[in-house]
């Protein structure tokens, strides 16, 4: 499998905001960013198609921003007003078995090994 590498994970303080990049090595039609914290369930963040359409999760709508460099090819995360409940693993993946449940950790198989945010108060 073509592997996702994660990186742009750090600490910041509440209100700040980070850029989380995902590098595929080769063109992937569509891509999500999900996140983990300690004890949590993996959440299901952003999602985008090969056509740009996006799809986000109520607790990120307006401040997190998923996009794609298909020449790189990339996938970002852009990361505004973070606040402390943010704080968690940040994991990409690729190709979900379906075009439905596209924030469902379950759909997915391709996966980075994730990238760490910390959010403070």
């Amino acid at each position: 499998q073509v592997p996702l590498v994660e990186s742009g994970g750090s600490s910041v303080q509440a209100g700040g905001s980070l850029r989380l990049s995902c590098a595929a090595s080769v063109y992937t039609y569509r891509m999500a960013w999900f996140r983990q914290a300690p004890g949590k369930e993996r959440e299901g963040v952003a999602f985008i198609r090969g056509d740009g359409r996006t799809t986000y999760a109520d607790s990120v709508k307006d401040r997190f921003a998923i996009s794609k460099d298909n020449a790189k090819p990339t996938l970002y995360l852009q990361m505004n007003s973070l606040k402390p409940e943010d704080t968690a693993m940040y994991y990409c993946a690729a190709d979900p078995n379906q075009d439905v449940h596209v924030l469902d950790f379950r759909s997915y198989h391709r996966w980075g090994q994730g990238t760490q945010v910390t959010v403070s108060s």
